[in-house]
């Protein structure tokens, strides 16, 4: 997917620099060319000669190389990529690249490139956290910077929170759909995603067993096959993917919401398992037994969510996927939802307890259309996700 890309890569101070030598054989392993630039924080954690032996090219650290810099060299880096790489990304990175200050080699490239910018910031919690950060890190995303993690999880320096550097293997997908140039480039693809969460009061809430594992592969099929992705999820157990808009979301309502803000889309897979009832006296306070008996809850339906996009008047996206999760007369019900819901293709499955489908890593579905009804065998989530992306690539290039 990578084959004759060229990345520059910005390998920025802090002890995720070890991985940046990972990420660049992986980026070779797939045909890339990595061109490196370490910064003076960098060269504290890893060493100009392994970074270079592992590229296979001259590392660059300076600005004023009379070398280079004879004929411009920091322009030619800048402009010579078809991405630039940041990782590790640097608070104090961030922060020059936010300013649009230029006082060293890697600063300078960021403000003279005109190359797409993908940042994988790594930091303690306590500095990914400060108001200055967030503020620095809005407006490189109003810049047209994208962002790959970071991820949450224990630090070297022993602390817990959000700041560890991205997984490689994230990093380089997030890579691939910035370069992507398959059958979905351009189009802007939306995918719901997850659970959603229907309070009782501040403690409990109804749900569902969903993990929105085949939504989050889905969007990662779609994001590789070159399409932009929208991932409105609700509290799902499995992570967003990397590489696409993440929007998280609780309740149906706020679902509801989140997708109408993302549209027009040229194709939207509705793959969240969204409550059909809410609690319409919901508690504002946790509810406490009681002699005088048990509560009496009041319900009021959800938004639907799938028919109010698949029979919109003007702005229908062009296809629309819904699924359909059952548990018996699997064809027979999801043929009667499509048609009542008014969507183009329905991906019906069977998520009785005894499949192991729901939470599980493989699934059974039976795509229904005008056409009919098509069995598919059982597969993994991932290769039902391939499968249904590409050919939703070809019905949309029709």
């Amino acid at each position: 997917m990578l084959a004759d890309k060229r990345i520059l890569l910005i390998i920025g101070g802090g002890i995720a620099a070890y991985k940046a030598l990972d990420l660049i054989r992986r980026l070779q392993d797939q045909g890339a060319t990595v061109t490196p630039v370490l910064t003076r924080g960098g060269e504290e954690f890893v060493t100009p000669l392994s970074v270079s032996a592992l590229a296979g090219t001259a590392v660059h650290r300076d600005l004023f190389d009379l070398t280079t810099e004879a004929e411009m060299g920091h322009i030619q880096l800048s402009r010579s990529a078809d991405l630039v790489v940041v990782a590790p990304a640097t608070a104090d990175l961030m922060a020059k690249m936010a300013q649009g200050l230029a006082n060293d080699l890697a600063s300078t490239l960021l403000l003279a490139t005109d190359t797409p910018v993908l940042v994988a910031p790594a930091m303690n919690v306590r500095m990914w956290e400060h108001p200055a950060t967030q503020r620095n890190i809005e407006t490189l995303k109003a810049d047209g910077v994208s962002f790959v993690g970071p991820d949450e999880g224990r630090m070297a320096c022993g602390e817990f929170g959000p700041g560890r550097l991205a997984e490689v293997e994230d990093i380089i997908a997030a890579i691939s759909a910035q370069l992507s140039d398959g059958p979905l480039q351009g189009k802007r693809i939306l995918v719901t995603s997850g659970p959603t969460h229907e309070p009782i009061d501040p403690v409990r809430y109804i749900a569902n067993r969903s993990s929105g594992a085949q939504g989050a592969a889905m969007a990662r099929a779609l994001r590789d096959l070159g399409a932009e992705v929208v991932f409105i999820t609700g509290p799902a157990t499995v992570r967003p993917p990397e590489g696409v808009q993440v929007v998280a979301v609780e309740t149906a309502q706020q679902m509801s919401e989140a997708v109408e803000a993302a549209l027009p889309v040229a194709a939207g897979v509705f793959a969240a398992a969204v409550s059909d009832w809410r609690v319409l006296n919901a508690s504002d306070r946790k509810l406490k037994k009681s002699k005088d008996g048990l509560p009496v809850m009041e319900f009021a339906e959800n938004p639907d969510i799938l028919k109010r996009v698949s029979r919109m008047a003007t702005g229908r996206p062009p296809l629309v996927v819904g699924f359909a999760a059952e548990t018996n007369d699997v064809v027979e019900h999801a043929t009667a939802k499509r048609l009542r819901k008014g969507c183009d293709w329905i991906v019906a499955n069977d998520v009785s307890p005894a499949t192991g489908i729901m939470g599980g890593s493989e699934n059974a579905v039976v795509l229904i259309s005008e056409e009919g009804a098509e069995t598919w065998p059982r597969m993994g989530k991932d290769d039902v996700a391939r499968q249904l992306a590409e050919r939703m690539a070809v019905a949309l290039a029709q």
